[in-house]
């Protein structure tokens, strides 16, 4: 098999260094990737979102199978225009990709279907979004309807917080057109985990469940960011709350999108919170989350080549996992979430015994080997081990080799906390 990664970022790495263990897939491209990919695929410097000359590179090279990544062109119809052109490709339709694309949307879904989540209100006017957070008070939560790179949520501790959040989306123009509409909802309080699946129609196959971490400083404090680090699996939570996690809310989701006429083929996450009424959905999206991505393929037994041919085939792929932990920390420049500085010489070694790389934001240096930075988020350094205490000291053995004395990057020291924190934790 010839296979095609649409992407650029660590989500899009992980999936190729998946695929690169599979004995079936004999090339490997991925368009556009980064510097951090090319020993492992060919890159084909094509955008994302160039549907036209995508196609036409799939078309012209005989691509068996093409994986898209990112959330942006699932909603622009990549997936529409490869199987227009008789393409075998994994990934929803832009129809059905908008349970990632509105929140407002996503909500409807599930109010239709009754996946428990939390209750909302959606505005497009400031004043009534205003009226709206004044009755129900704080700490209270603001989305963005549309896409915003992982930041469109504010979490308000504060009334005016909340308030300031939703006139900065509605009458400040943050996010563009898709902070044009925002949902505000309560605030849930519980754990958070990430449970992704492989999705054809009713057909639902879950994954591991993993934990992302989102705030860019340890304790899980400061600002929102895309993820800062991630750990599957999830040893504190119950199977029950899986159990309940996939009966009432991934399958429903699925049957209500073929109930509704827009089939969902691809990968389903949901990000979800277990309350005290049992899990709740925080958010969907269209695609494979990252950094939740590269811990849990790691873990995956399975040829995910083969997984994927199986699923849209509509045959059941029955996956198996090790029995193993995977803990990954991402790298950030200085500055990221908010503005940060490129062409940075990235430092180290990062692949030792069990320890591996995944890279998201790097780029080849004018003269010499290695890499600089080219994003915010630059790598992940992630681990599996027997236990998950095992992966956490072996990836920061390695970022401290790495990064001592190192002021350019940032990264938190604390990720797997909440997992570890009745064992001994070396953070």
């Amino acid at each position: 098999m010839k296979i095609l990664v649409v992407g650029r970022g660590g989500r899009e790495h992980s999936l190729l260094q998946k695929f690169s263990e599979s004995s079936q897939v004999i090339q490997l491209f991925v368009a556009p990737g980064n510097a951090g990919m090319e020993r492992i695929a060919t890159r084909v410097l094509i955008d994302e979102l160039d549907k036209e000359a995508l196609v036409n590179f799939a078309v012209k090279e005989g691509i068996d199978l093409t994986f898209v990544g990112p959330e942006a062109p699932l909603l622009d119809g990549l997936v529409d225009a490869f199987l227009v052109a008789g393409l075998r490709v994994f990934g929803p339709r832009q129809e059905a990709a908008l349970i990632e694309g509105s929140k407002a949307f996503a909500k409807e879904l599930m109010d239709e279907y009754n996946i428990p989540t939390a209750k909302y209100q959606a505005f497009e006017n400031f004043n009534e979004a205003k009226d709206y957070i004044e009755e129900k008070g704080a700490p209270i939560v603001i989305k963005a309807d549309g896409l915003a790179s992982g930041k469109g949520v504010v979490v308000a501790e504060t009334v005016d917080e909340a308030v300031g959040a939703a006139r900065d989306m509605l009458e400040g123009g943050r996010f563009g057109s898709s902070g044009a509409r925002i949902v505000v909802e309560e605030f849930l309080e519980g754990e958070e985990f990430s449970l992704m699946a492989f999705v054809n129609g009713e057909k639902v196959y879950p994954m591991i469940v993993s934990q992302d971490h989102k705030r860019l400083l340890d304790g899980d404090q400061g600002p929102n960011t895309g993820g800062m680090g991630a750990y599957a699996p999830v040893p504190h939570l119950k199977n029950d709350t899986i159990s309940k996690a996939v009966d009432r809310i991934l399958k429903p989701a699925a049957t209500g999108m073929v109930s509704q006429g827009i089939p969902f083929t691809g990968i389903l996450y949901a990000g979800l919170i277990d309350t005290v009424d049992g899990p709740k959905v925080i958010e969907f999206n269209a695609r494979f989350g990252d950094p939740e991505t590269q811990v849990v393929l790691p873990l995956l037994e399975n040829d995910l080549a083969q997984v994927l041919m199986d699923v849209l085939d509509g045959c059941d792929p029955k996956l198996t996992w090790k029995n193993d932990a995977a803990l990954g920390v991402v790298v950030a420049s200085k500055g990221y979430p908010g503005e940060y500085s490129k062409g940075v010489v990235v430092p180290g070694i990062f692949e030792k015994d069990s320890s591996f790389a995944v890279f998201a934001g790097v780029g080849n240096p004018e003269k010499g080997d290695g890499f600089v930075s080219d994003g915010g988020r630059v790598l992940m350094v992630g681990a599996v081990e027997p236990t998950l205490l095992d992966a956490q000291k072996k990836v920061y053995e390695v970022l401290g080799a790495a990064f001592d004395g190192n002021d350019d990057f940032v990264f938190r020291k604390d990720i797997g906390h909440r997992a570890l924190r009745r064992e001994k934790s070396i953070v």
